[in-house]
């Protein structure tokens, strides 16, 4: 009998859960809450509530080789960093040639439906879940299926701190959170204060301060001393001679490694050009006017905008399935609860990357669909739950703590590390020995996503092609003109030299006829032109 299988959400890892039970064998059923694919990366005007949203300028900041889906690289003519409407081009392209649209996997009735996921009452013998739905007519219904994948990912819910703000319920002007901001458009010639300085307070700090009067960006200043000091030194000095953060007011009580880091080519100019001015803590709001921790008071401020970040949780699951707390989950890998008594719910996409979120995705859904069909065995709930806790008090140790960092990885080793768990991480010392060119590609290059499927589950012929020509896709859209190389200009040096040792050479030669040379230097210098180059 075919596992049928519920995916809730439709965006970058639905589709790779999507195409992951297809590979497997299992059914899929995607159950989305709006009325298309892309998630996160398709813009709306006026979101869904509870929805992931962005605005209409957002371009990626992790590039197409390294984002890509393993078995599907992103068409080589697309530019490096990609803009939001190519990342849906993209994953339509992925959808089409995968068959994995979620108008043939989701039940179309079902579309835009809200949905409650429930232990069937025999869960410990069988490990089925009961999936109600409600779609936008009020209509109700109940499906049976044997596993769940929850792969709504981490930016639903805005997390808008106002209780550390006094005297916001004073404030005349406007506040939202950035999920909120779409274009700058309607905030020309006003004063605007963006709270916080990740990529997005970052992004729309510098986008806003194109048309605004003034663009004041905050950001909190946090102190975390990290056991690798002598490693973030380094970075910090390699870092500050490219940029000098103190001089542009921008750097953090924090060391270089212990927060997720923000990435913005203009922000520094913006900061160089005064339209956008980098302030400490605010103290409170008074009416129109903001004063901060250092004094300075900004008057008739128009918009707030909250670039806080985002709380998770799953109000669609019973608390006893998967309790959040702080923004703190316990999962296995972050993927698997781990005292649920059968394995049949995976949490997909529930991290935060020092890289791209959808190689990782494919991985942990690869990972998770073999688990449902029994092909991999989860360990002992003891042993679960002690690297669950070795995970946490690391993160604790190394980063600021926050609510921003309960779910933060490495991409390369905690891919490494699953990839091992479904038995696809690449066999480098083999390599080396049997096809040299490829093992060097993959020990000295990027970690593309390629080299999960060289071996193992799921294995593509078409990896090592991938691998070795991932620096023509880089390259390509680039070459947007014809652009001849200079010819290199002939030069003398070496002739020069060469001539001015011969003449040397022979002066040393002759040095027991030094007078006769110098009574006649003539023939001498006959012969040495022999051996000079003639034009």
């Amino acid at each position: 009998m075919t596992h049928r299988v519920a995916i809730v959400g439709g965006g970058a890892s639905g589709l790779a859960s999507i195409k992951c039970c297809l590979d497997e064998g299992l059914e899929p059923v995607c159950f989305e809450s709006s009325n298309d694919i892309g998630g996160l990366w398709r813009v709306k005007e006026n979101p869904e509530p509870d929805r992931a949203s962005i605005y209409f300028s957002v371009i990626i900041n992790s590039s197409k080789e390294m984002m890509c889906f393993s078995d599907f690289p992103i068409p080589a003519h697309f530019p490096n960093y990609m803009h939001n409407s190519l990342i849906m081009d993209y994953f339509r392209l992925y959808a089409d040639h995968f068959h994995t649209d979620i108008y043939k996997w989701g039940i179309p009735a079902l579309l835009s439906t809200t949905c409650f996921c429930l232990f069937k009452s025999d869960f410990s013998h069988s490990g089925e879940w009961v999936v109600e739905t409600e779609n936008k007519d009020g209509k109700k219904e109940k499906h049976v299926f044997e596993a769940v994948m929850i792969c709504i990912g981490h930016h639903c819910y805005p997390n808008m701190p106002l209780h550390d703000f006094p005297g916001i319920e004073t404030f005349t002007g406007k506040y939202f959170h950035s999920r909120d901001y779409k274009t700058p458009e309607g905030w020309r010639n006003k004063n605007v204060i963006v709270i916080g300085i990740g990529n997005s307070g970052a992004d729309i700090a510098v986008e806003l301060s194109r048309v605004t009067k003034q663009v004041y960006l905050m950001f909190d200043f946090l102190r975390k001393t990290v056991p690798f000091g002598f490693f973030c030194s380094l970075g910090e000095r390699r870092l500050n001679k490219i940029f000098d953060h103190t001089l542009y007011n921008l750097k953090p009580k924090h060391r270089l490694l212990s927060q997720y880091p923000t990435l913005n080519d203009e922000l520094p100019n913006r900061i160089l050009s005064g339209t956008v001015q980098v302030k400490p803590n605010i103290c409170r709001f008074q009416g129109s006017s903001v004063e901060f921790d250092d004094g300075s008071v900004v008057e008739d401020v128009d918009l707030v905008i909250f670039a806080t970040g985002y709380r998770y949780s799953f109000p669609f699951l019973a608390s006893q399935v998967v309790s959040v707390s702080n923004n703190k989950a316990s999962l296995y890998k972050y993927v698997f609860p781990p005292e649920l008594e059968r394995p049949t719910l995976a949490i997909i996409g529930l991290v935060q990357p020092l890289g791209s979120i959808m190689p990782i995705s494919e991985l942990q859904a690869r990972w998770a669909t073999r688990v449902f069909k029994g092909c991999i065995k989860l360990p002992s709930v003891v042993v679960m739950l002690k690297d669950i806790q070795w995970k946490q008090a690391a993160m604790a140790q190394r980063y600021v703590t926050s609510q921003r960092h309960t779910i933060q990885v490495d991409s390369v080793s905690y891919m490494d590390e699953i990839a091992e768990l479904v038995g696809v991480q690449p066999n480098i010392p083999r390599m080396l020995l049997t096809d040299p060119r490829l093992g060097m590609n993959v020990l000295f290059g990027p970690c593309t996503p390629y080299q999960y499927r060289l071996r193992g589950p799921g294995k593509w012929a078409g990896a090592r092609q991938a691998i070795l020509t991932q620096w023509e896709r880089v390259t390509q859209p680039l070459q947007t003109r014809p652009c001849d190389e200079l010819k290199p200009r002939r030069s003398y040096k070496w002739p020069l030299l060469l001539s001015a040792a011969a003449l040397f050479f022979t002066v040393c030669v002759k040095r027991n006829n030094l007078q006769a040379f110098l009574q006649d230097p003539t023939s001498l210098l006959d012969r040495v032109k022999m051996y000079l180059p003639t034009q």
